[in-house]
């Protein structure tokens, strides 16, 4: 693995070794990455996947995800349409935002294929948990951004990397689906390749705000 699948830059050096698979990160936009050889097979990927329980019924994942979901409706008018991009197979972001008379339309690879929904623009995306399940870091960010309407938010949820000195012990990094991680540094390089306003909301979570 040569380039990197963020910035395409001849740019990975070694990072970090376990037992089960190393780890590269780049030196231009510091995303750390896992290498081919150590991916699964989609349906070896769809299987741990399968495991999740995410019942938009409970009350804890609810709350979970309402870290990003409450400070994203206080930026957004009564009107603002959505999408959750990578909704699992019990979308909960859609339920919440209708309670709240928001329309989302749900998007996941495995369990709401609906490519169709991806022919539209949105006042706001979100993205939980899933940006650091995709290997084209690149190609996401390029089809979210094509997504967002002008003035667009992109609400991205994923546990940053903070402190690469304890990266061994970091639990984030065991899930076998997890192979790219991203750090404020890697944010800021994404908001400057696309030009978009990076807002850090919580520990993991971020907004881009179109421009």
């Amino acid at each position: 693995m040569n380039s990197c699948p963020l910035c395409g830059r001849a740019s990975l050096f070694f990072f970090y070794q376990d037992k089960r698979r190393s780890y590269l990160r780049c030196n231009h936009c510091h995303i750390v990455v896992v290498p081919p050889e150590y991916l699964l097979c989609a349906e070896a990927e769809k299987s741990v996947y399968d495991q999740h329980e995410n019942d938009p019924q409970d009350k804890k994942y609810r709350r979970f995800l309402s870290r990003t979901f409450e400070p994203l409706i206080a930026l957004l008018p009564d009107d603002a349409k959505g999408l959750d991009f990578g909704c699992g197979p019990g979308p909960t972001i859609s339920v919440m935002a209708e309670e709240v008379g928001l329309l989302v339309s749900n998007y996941d690879l495995y369990y709401h294929n609906t490519p169709e929904v991806l022919e539209h623009y949105y006042d706001f995306v979100t993205i939980t948990e899933v940006i650091e399940h995709v290997a084209d870091a690149k190609a996401l960010l390029t089809r979210l951004d094509s997504l967002l309407s002008s003035g667009g938010v992109l609400a991205v949820m994923t546990s940053r990397m903070v402190d690469a000195g304890a990266f061994g012990q970091w639990y984030y990094k065991n899930d076998p689906t997890h192979i790219r991680f991203y750090s404020i540094e890697t944010f800021e390089w994404v908001a400057h390749h696309f030009d978009w306003h990076l807002e850090i909301v919580d520990r993991d979570v971020v907004f881009f705000h179109k421009k």
